[in-house]
């Protein structure tokens, strides 16, 4: 991955923010942008192009789940993790709607890297990953 590869952090949580934006851009290299505002989001994703959206759950105004189903109508191809402080192992089929996957609060290094490059690895067409033939399924 490169600094060509753009992630949007949508988190109104200053730290955990902080957090994801650190880990992403420093650990991984990714060009990333923070908003805590859910409608500057889908803003942000209906104007530009994003290799990655990271929500989180819980927000005011517009949650996270609410968002990501505007998002699938002006972006339907872009990748989203969902993140939140709430346990959700066991909800029930749909729960996350659309999310591509989930990542569980408090976050680790290695569980949101593993998470951001497999979605970005997935979301690429063929001729621009060619490892992407040996991924399996995932998450």
């Amino acid at each position: 991955m490169d600094e060509e590869t753009r992630v949007l952090v949508v988190e109104d949580d200053p730290e955990a923010a902080l957090f994801v934006v650190h880990v992403l851009a420093n650990r991984c290299r990714f060009e990333v942008i923070h908003t805590a505002d859910p409608v500057v989001a889908l803003r942000l994703a209906t104007d530009e192009h994003w290799d990655l959206l990271v929500t989180d759950l819980d927000m005011p105004g517009m949650t996270g789940l609410e968002l990501l189903g505007a998002l699938r109508q002006v972006a339907p191809g872009l990748p989203v993790a969902v993140v939140s402080a709430h346990a959700l192992d066991g909800a029930p089929a749909g729960l996350l709607g659309d999310a591509d996957h989930y990542l569980e609060k408090p976050l680790r290094v290695d569980q949101l890297i593993a998470a951001a490059t497999a979605l970005i690895d997935r979301g690429r067409p063929l001729s621009e990953d060619p490892r992407r033939d040996n991924l399996r399924a995932w998450p």
